[in-house]
């Protein structure tokens, strides 16, 4: 359990709203409104795009595959207690509305859409908290400009639904919960017409115009710091252009330039991106990651094409350096590594934080050779908390402390700021330093210095640690599929093969060599078995190698 100073290091970063925020989302209820939905406005000529897709989660008339999880709509319905939260929540959003080949379950969806109003009184249950309320919203709407009919009783729930969010709206967690809330109000407010609508579109276009600001950084990062996270909010983006090419003329002309700006931001969204997969095409796994929750980079850079947002060449940098979020690809013939020397994220939303400060990620000849933790579950679980300690992440940890204090769910006290970051490209070797504070809160008031050094052919880390401490452990977690050949534990060496056949020479100086069993999760719900390279330091440096050969193909 925490202790009043981690609470004290928790809630003194959170801005004054999400204190007195939350006390008014408990205790204000507000008022269910009946009347009749406002007019819809006409769609003849609809220019509506199509938008990224998933893959479906309806495999049955009631059957649903959330987070690696097949369960069926029971009798005990929408809110079968039975059910993770999460899962719960994704029942709720109808994102299979708008999925691959969504068209050939249309009867399957309709039957859903009437179940939904029927069982799902206002006000009651899950699905009327505000974050499923502004996703649902959004799909059904998504799902009519597509060439589909909502049932009346839909389009009148459609009303009642939006009319209940703009009074929940969720600034006592600002972030992407804030984001999804206005982005509803933006298509309710373009979907229906009237006084009233024009208000939902006033009100959404207000909080969009602060949050886009905030929330997209200038090197085009989501200011969360997660590639998922990031991934969500450039189909939000994506989405809001899509709908305000669709409504131009809906659109008042004052909100024109702030609209356009969107536009370009989508641009620098998906550089950003791009700059964060790994060879494979999915995303890299810094902080809450995992693939099948946002739709795919590819699906997204496609979704952008179909707008004519086509990405102008850029000048290939190598380092490529996203300073405002704080990472580095180094992007080198049969490497691909990518350094994060990021702060955890906004200080007062460090939700989706891991404690992985100056970890790495590396592909080696096109494949996943080292890897993060990944995110499998969200809740209050011993799991949950492994999986964004420092020791899930290809990183240093001392005296067995995370770098930053992350705890219960979504929480983090004390945390990890980078400092001293030097990147230098001189002779065909890269070298990029960067150091952290997270163990100074330590009695040895300890500084973690790394320095990656990028050969030609070889990766070489140095870990130093300033000031005393009891023992410092640094992790490096094979993709699963890498196989250990051979190995001298004693010498500190390891013969390593990809999947393709290549050959990996790993070695250590400094540190003492053991091999763990442990798990990855590119997926919630997922856990396949890896192994951990785990180097003990002997002293306070330490040098590791990575070796290959060029291709054996």
């Amino acid at each position: 359990m925490p202790n009043l100073l981690t609470y004290w290091h928790t809630v003194k970063y959170l801005k004054p709203i999400q204190l007195y925020g939350r006390i008014w989302f408990k205790l204000m209820r507000p008022h269910i409104n009946l009347r009749p939905a406002p007019p819809l406005r006409l769609l003849k000529d609809c220019e509506w795009k199509t938008p990224a897709c998933r893959n479906a989660s309806l495999v049955a008339p009631t059957y649903f595959r959330f987070l690696s999880e097949i369960h069926k709509l029971t009798d005990r319905g929408w809110d079968d207690p039975s059910r993770e939260k999460l899962w719960r929540y994704n029942l709720h959003y109808f994102d299979d509305l708008n999925a691959k080949h969504a068209d050939m379950r249309s009867a399957w969806h309709r039957a859903l859409l009437l179940r939904w109003i029927q069982e799902n009184p206002a006000a009651v249950g899950t699905g009327w908290e505000p974050y499923p309320i502004s996703l649902r919203i959004v799909n059904w709407i998504k799902w009519v400009l597509r060439g589909n009919s909502l049932p009346q009783e839909c389009i009148q729930s459609l009303a009642v639904q939006t009319r209940w969010l703009a009074q929940r709206l969720e600034f006592h967690l600002l972030g992407n919960h804030l984001f999804a809330n206005a982005k509803a109000l933006v298509f309710s407010g373009l979907f229906f017409k009237g006084s009233e609508a024009r208000n939902w579109l006033g009100k959404g276009l207000n909080i969009l115009k602060q949050e886009v600001r905030e929330q997209i950084l200038p090197d085009g990062g989501h200011f969360e710091r997660s590639t998922m996270y990031h991934s969500l909010a450039l189909e939000d983006m994506l989405d809001l252009c899509n709908l305000t090419f669709t409504f131009a003329d809906a659109v008042p002309s004052l909100w024109q330039p702030t609209i356009i700006s969107w536009r370009r931001k989508t641009t620098l969204m998906n550089r950003w991106l791009s700059a964060m997969c790994h060879p494979d095409g999915e995303i890299s796994f810094f902080n809450d990651a995992a693939v099948d929750i946002a739709p795919t980079p590819i699906e997204l850079a496609q979704y952008a094409a179909r707008l004519g947002f086509h990405d102008q060449p850029t000048p290939v940098q190598n380092p490529t350096i996203l300073a405002d979020s704080g990472y580095i690809r180094i992007d080198q013939k049969n490497i691909v590594l990518l350094l994060d020397v990021a702060p955890i994220g906004p200080n007062y939303l460090p939700a989706h934080a891991h404690a992985d400060t100056l970890s790495f990620e590396l592909s080696l000849f096109g494949q996943r050779f080292l890897v993060n933790s990944g995110t499998s579950c969200y809740g209050n679980s011993s799991e949950r908390l492994r999986q964004r300690g420092t020791k899930a992440h290809n990183t240093v940890v001392i005296n067995e402390i995370d770098s930053t204090e992350v705890w219960a769910g979504f929480r983090v006290a004390r945390r990890a700021q980078p400092v001293d970051l030097e990147v230098v490209h001189k002779n065909g070797i890269i070298m990029v330093c960067c150091s952290h504070d997270g163990y100074r809160r330590l009695p040895g008031r300890n500084i973690h210095h790394r320095k990656w050094l990028v050969h030609p052919s070889s990766l070489t880390i140095e870990d130093e640690i300033t000031g005393s401490f009891h023992d410092a452990v640094a992790y490096f977690y094979l993709h699963p599929e890498v196989k250990i050949c051979s190995k001298k534990i004693e010498a500190g060496e390891l013969a390593l093969q990809l999947p393709n056949g290549e050959k990996i020479d790993f070695s250590v100086k400094g540190g003492l060599l053991s091999i763990n069993t442990t798990s990855w999760h590119p997926r919630f719900g997922v856990s396949e078995p890896n192994r951990c390279l785990s180097l003990k330091f002997c002293s306070t440096f330490m040098k590791t190698e990575i070796k290959w050969h060029g291709s054996s193909l």
